[in-house]
């Protein structure tokens, strides 16, 4: 009878221990295989991507339509990395490649392929042509599954004339166009005369919020903002604007409601919409003590926004939007559930006095900082907790850039790299590295000096750990704080683009490796954002491991993709399944955009990435 017990009660126990397992999976996007093609010199280069949810041991077939005629191109089953050079296909015939994996020896349908037309022309990237809009230029991209088929789509984020905080003037309406990766246009949104349009006003989160398998847009609206079928929200007539050309505020809008709105991904329609939180209050109020944190009556620090998606309760996703970071700062968490917005929780610096104040950022990283399964959102100097309360701060004062991973593998956990803005009066450290579980300080540098960019990751393939380096600075240095070397000169973007797992160094047009020199340029093509010199997005959307590069067109008619052809043997799955990752991409468009970083350390001497504890949402049928 006790034996009966004991094994009733194991039994209970793994029930238990299964189903808690199961409820704190985080549910993430189900995906097709994002086979790409690519002509070379010599044949074509074909890649596609292994899931996060994909056994170690799943091997693929690789097939070739040509005309009618479906040929197996591989002579034994593909257990490594998911690429492969196809040197017999035909240029002159049309071609169409597709996988499919083998379970227990048995082939599995496998959904995507990829077509390249017969005769096509020789060009290393995919085209997405952009509709025309007079006096706009295709800017930041997101991606997200619009329509449930496990394809990333593109929502770009279309720019006119638009101005800085700190400078007046009237602006063009920021406009959003979305479109899938075959360049099929899907609709078009308008925030209207009453959003003004900069870096730091439109911060748009694409992400599916609420498992449906249909990734939805949220963004901040306002009076006269028109959906895709020109639904309007609010009041059409208003004019928030500031008109008065002798005005310090002239072409800024500082009186008016403020909306917080989601949009349908499939259609362009407007969802939910409710108020903004939080409001404007006293825009004389945003300072904070000391620095560039002065409070001022322009609109300058009450307009500055960032914005995220975080896994606040470990499995469903929420969206957080921020206001302030010189001195106020605000975060206010959604969900979205049963098509409407509800407020999960918000945190508010409120004044100068309070040690949060003025530790946010040009832009944020969300991670799972205590290995709990909930997110943190790491905002410059400070972090504040999956339950909306702040964690700590390093006291360092607001800054440009940041880059959060496993920098050093040698130390549990995660770090945090990041620069500070150091001017009127402040003083502390240029450049901090610190634990991102306790805010323990690790490396400082760059003492009371403005730094403006900065970056940390694996960049040098004979060292094991981080490297770091910034803007005004000579020197690189390794993850301990050793020179070790002469510094890139460019401190701004980062993508893996070749064999190894090192990342290499991408700026403007053109990819570096570090040591070596010049990989890739892409001619006739151009970067965003002036002297950031950041990509419409870099992102693994297609293809392994690898990352892709999105930039315009010189002509700004044509987004173009780009996508390694160089072979490897690393097996990874695909990093858009890391949720870390997945949620980098979500907020690369955010403020001053920042590459995207895995939860894991990547680069020379990884272990094997730990399997990510996630559910896929299941593809839509519509």
């Amino acid at each position: 009878m006790k034996a009966l017990t004991n094994k009733y009660l194991l039994l209970f126990l793994f029930l238990n221990f299964s189903v808690l397992t199961i409820l704190g999976q985080r549910q993430m996007e189900h995906l097709d295989r994002g086979i790409i093609a690519v002509k070379q010199n010599e044949g074509f280069y074909i890649g596609w991507r292994i899931l996060g949810t994909d056994p170690d041991n799943l091997a693929f077939n690789l097939y070739r339509k040509s005309g009618n005629t479906i040929e197996k191109i591989n002579s034994q089953p593909l257990f490594g990395a998911s690429n492969f050079i196809d040197k017999l296909a035909k240029t002159d015939e049309n071609n169409t490649w597709f996988v499919k994996s083998i379970v227990n020896g048995v082939e599995k349908e496998t959904l995507g392929s990829f077509s390249i037309p017969s005769n096509s022309p020789d060009k290393n990237y995919l085209s997405i042509p952009i509709k025309e809009k007079s006096g706009y230029i295709p800017n930041d991209v997101s991606v997200g599954d619009l329509n449930g088929d496990g394809k990333y789509d593109l929502i770009v984020h279309m720019t006119g004339k638009g101005a800085d905080n700190s400078f007046k003037g009237i602006t063009d309406p920021a406009v959003f166009q979305a479109y899938t990766l075959d360049g099929t246009f899907l609709w078009e949104i308008n925030l209207g005369k009453n959003i003004r349009e900069g870096a730091h006003y439109t911060q748009f989160m694409v992400y599916d919020l609420d498992g449906d398998g249909i990734a939805e847009l949220v963004c901040k609206t306002a009076d006269g903002t028109t959906d895709s079928v020109n639904q309007v929200i609010g009041d059409a007539t208003k004019d928030w604007r500031d008109t008065d050309p002798k005005s310090p505020t002239f072409g800024k809008i500082l009186k008016g409601p403020e909306y917080l709105s989601v949009f349908d991904g499939r259609t362009g329609k407007v969802i939910s919409t409710t108020d903004y939180i939080p409001e404007r209050g006293n825009i004389g109020a945003w300072g904070g003590k000391g620095g560039n944190g002065k409070n001022d009556n322009t609109g300058n620090r009450v307009d500055r926004f960032t914005a995220c998606i975080a896994y606040l309760d470990g499995i469903h996703p929420s969206v957080v939007m921020c206001r302030g970071y010189y001195g106020r700062t605000v975060l206010a968490a959604w969900d979205f559930k049963d098509k409407k917005l509800t407020s999960r929780w918000v945190f508010d610096s409120k004044d100068k006095d309070n040690p949060f104040s003025g530790m946010g950022n040009h832009g944020l990283s969300v991670a799972d900082i205590d290995d709990d399964g909930k997110d943190e959102i790491i905002f410059g100097a400070m972090c504040i907790d999956d339950d909306g309360k702040g964690l700590y701060t390093t006291g360092f004062r607001h800054g440009d850039a940041l880059h959060v991973s496993d920098l050093d593998p040698d130390i549990p956990g995660l770090e945090v790299f990041g620069v500070h803005e150091i001017e009127e009066g402040t003083k502390g450290p240029g450049v901090a590295l610190f634990s991102a579980g306790t805010g323990k300080v690790l490396f400082t540098d760059a003492m009371n000096e403005d730094i403006g960019r900065g970056v940390a990751d694996n960049i040098d393939n004979t060292r094991i750990g981080a490297q770091m380096w910034w803007s005004g600075s000579r020197n690189l240095y390794d993850i301990k704080g050793n020179k070790i070397g002469d510094a890139p000169r460019s401190t701004n973007f980062l993508i893996y683009w070749d064999e190894d797992t090192s990342r290499e160094i991408l700026n403007s047009n053109y990819i570096d490796k570090y040591g070596y020199g010049r990989l890739f340029t892409a001619e006739g093509a151009k970067s965003n954002n002036g002297s950031k010199s950041t990509p419409a997005l870099s992102a693994d959307i297609l293809g392994d491991w690898r990352e892709e590069l999105i930039l315009r067109s010189d002509d700004n008619k044509e987004l173009r993709i780009y996508s390694t052809t160089i072979p490897t043997t690393v097996r990874q799955y695909t990093l858009m399944h890391d949720p870390q990752y997945r949620l980098a991409i979500a907020w690369q468009n955010v403020g001053y955009n920042q590459p995207p970083h895995t939860s894991f350390y990547m680069g020379k001497g990884m272990k094997a990435a730990p399997k990510p504890n996630i559910i896929l949402n299941t593809l839509s049928k519509n």
